[in-house]
């Protein structure tokens, strides 16, 4: 009996935890919607614009300069937060459709999917692959010689087959036209480096 009420108070503890944090982002998220619109910029010139009027009242003592500079630095305060953690929720949601992108994809390398927790030093060996491929494709004379139209064709069957069983599917190999097979030695080197 205490084990359940043990777990009753857990799972109720869970829950509010949760509540408060959904509350924060559902604030933080409006919050910056809000901010960023322009409505509350035509509000914040407003009240600069009264501030200032307001000035020859107060004979621009310290006391109105301090009413300004006190409110400004209250709100920019809290405004870094919200607007980090809406930022944060969006980086993660950007993220994650990039590495359904990548992880979809039969010809991309799946090292890519969780890029983000490798170290600098990895980051630059990926960056200096696609660096070299930059300057393959530069070397180039024209954009069609990179890609058939057979190739592009070959590419969407891959993607959408007919109807068959998964085991049915057939290995495809690469149709290369006279344009394509120029660059053979950078598909070598991209099927060495993909996983």
């Amino acid at each position: 009996m205490k084990l359940l009420e043990v777990n009753l108070k857990k799972k109720n503890v869970m829950k509010h935890k949760k509540s408060g944090k959904q509350f924060f982002e559902n604030f933080a998220s409006k919050a910056s919607k809000a901010v960023g619109s322009s409505y509350a910029f035509i509000s914040a010139l407003s009240i600069v614009i009264l501030w200032a009027v307001c000035g020859p009242f107060f004979d621009f003592s310290e006391t109105w300069q301090l009413i300004i500079n006190t409110g400004t630095t209250i709100i920019t305060f809290l405004m870094v937060f919200l607007i980090q953690k809406s930022q944060n929720k969006d980086s993660l949601a950007i993220q994650l459709k990039l590495n359904e992108l990548v992880a979809s994809s039969n010809k991309s390398s799946n090292r890519l999917v969780d890029i983000e927790s490798m170290t600098e030093e990895e980051m630059i060996t990926v960056q200096k692959y696609y660096q070299k491929l930059s300057e393959l494709s530069e070397k180039e004379k024209t954009l069609q010689t990179s890609h058939s139209i057979e190739e592009a064709e070959e590419n969407h069957e891959d993607k959408n087959p007919p109807s068959r069983k998964p085991a049915e599917r057939k290995p495809t190999t690469a149709k290369k036209t006279t344009a394509v097979s120029k660059k053979e030695p950078a598909s070598k080197n991209t099927k060495k480096t993909r996983q």
